[in-house]
């Protein structure tokens, strides 16, 4: 029996590669943040907190508060932002216009007079609701916390509330702040950061006017941070394939799981029957099914023709009990740089690296379909959209036709796996197809023949 010879040099190999592979990984995993929130398709966005110190007197100070959304297709829907921060002192709040505090808070040292509109320590400020008294309101607020995106509509993107405040003291100067949040899942706030004052002009920019200091706080959006799973799923199907393809299964969830929620077809769910609180946002209680997901995106490769090929595109809200108002979703496909025609949906491209355009959003027309309604007969909107076949990419083989990453409402959407596409038939099926039919007609001749 022979002895096996055992190279060495193979063992100092595999322990260098070893070490190497550990070392990548554990850098890989310590550097990344979990709330880093870059986002490639929309590497500049952010929502942007300016704080604007007006008017700093012997103990108070008029501040200005503006709340921006930067970002080109994530918004923020109901219930709104809720913004709050720690005061750094014992600072309150005595008046505000645009916004409230959830609570007023302890104000017993203040004795008689009028008291605070807020003591806390921590302030949770919310917007005031659409048709809020008019002495109440400023410029841009009054929108229920609601801030749409820069490409939806750029004139709700930003929301405004200025208040007076002072310390409890008799301490005197203004201190900025700190740890801020704006109450949406999925944000983190950096550190106040003090920028150049913000420039004012009440006569049409004959003489502008400045804040004695200006801080921005910058809020970053993390799909990790916001939700443990994902919201929305992709089916597929194609007009040269029977074969539709569903979302993967337990995309979003899996029936019996701890906390998954879900209603079976005819059953209507008791919490229907409950209060809704319009502070919060309603839970997330879906029609049972393989995936799970409240949001199913479906891509139909419908037609083709001779330079132009169409897709049709339906979204379909599984949600016993949510719509979604100011929807919008991103597709990213080499071919929409090609984009001809997009019926029935608003549509922008999304070309953030000049040249490169194979990125754009959709969204609803406003009173036609830009509500997705709740689960049921309406609870759908669909688009088709014609595209040129670019001779130099254009092809139906290997899944090509389909999207490379969809996203709704910002939140990526999970995709079947690249081999369960549906695919062209293949040649080797069409030939023996072929080839039998030239049989059987070859046999009906001689038939016609021996008659």
């Amino acid at each position: 029996m022979g002895v096996m010879k055992i190279n060495p040099f193979y063992f100092v190999v595999q322990i260098s590669f070893d070490v190497i592979s550990s070392f990548i990984i554990f850098f890989l995993f310590s550097s990344v943040s979990p709330s880093y929130g870059y986002d490639p398709l929309d590497p500049h966005g952010n929502i942007t907190i300016k704080w604007d110190l007006l008017q700093s007197n012997p103990g108070s100070n008029d501040v200005k508060v503006s709340i921006l959304n930067f970002q080109l297709y994530r918004h923020i829907e109901q219930p709104g932002w809720k913004m709050g921060w720690d005061w750094t002192r014992d600072e309150v709040i005595w008046a505000m216009q645009g916004a409230e505090a959830t609570e007023q808070g302890n104000c017993s040292r203040f004795k008689g007079g009028q008291l605070p509109h807020c003591c806390e320590k921590r302030p949770f400020i919310v917007d005031l609701l659409p048709g809020a008294p008019y002495n109440m309101q400023t410029t841009n607020c009054c929108k229920g916390g609601i801030l749409s995106s820069m490409i939806q509509d750029p004139s709700k993107f930003g929301a405004v509330f200025q208040m007076s405040t002072s310390a409890a003291t008799n301490e005197s100067g203004f201190h900025m702040p700190e740890n801020f949040t704006i109450g949406v899942p999925g944000y983190t706030c950096a550190k106040p950061v003090q920028v150049a004052p913000s420039k004012y002009s009440s006569d049409g920019g004959r003489r502008w006017t400045q804040a004695l200091g200006t801080w921005n706080v910058t809020c970053m959006y993390s799909q990790f941070l916001a939700s443990t799973s994902p919201k929305c799923c992709v089916s597929l199907s194609a007009f040269y394939n029977s074969t539709i393809v569903p979302c993967p299964k337990c995309s979003c969830s899996c029936q019996g799981l701890p906390g998954a929620k879900c209603v079976k077809f005819g059953e209507t769910p008791s919490l229907l029957r409950q209060i809704k609180d319009l502070n919060r946002e309603s839970p997330s209680f879906v029609r049972c099914s393989q995936h799970m997901c409240p949001i199913r995106v479906h891509w139909h490769v419908k037609q083709s023709y001779t330079h132009y090929w169409r897709v049709k595109i339906t979204v379909n809200n599984l949600n016993i009990l949510k719509n979604y108002s100011q929807w919008n979703l991103v597709a990213l496909h080499p071919n929409l740089k090609s984009l001809i025609q997009v019926f029935s949906f608003n549509y922008e491209p999304l070309n953030q690296y000049g040249q490169i355009n194979d990125t754009g959003m959709f969204w609803g027309i406003e009173y036609y379909n830009d509500m997705l309604l709740q689960e049921g007969e309406s609870g759908n909107v669909q688009t088709e959209m014609l595209l040129l076949k670019d001779p130099d990419m254009f092809t139906f083989r290997e899944g090509w036709g389909f999207p490379r990453r969809i996203l709704f409402n910002g939140d990526e959407c999970v995709m079947p796996p690249p081999d369960q596409y549906p695919r062209l038939p293949s040649t080797a099926q069409l030939g023996a197809q072929l080839s039998f039919s030239t049989i059987l007609f070859l046999l009906w001749l001689l038939i016609l023949c021996a008659e």
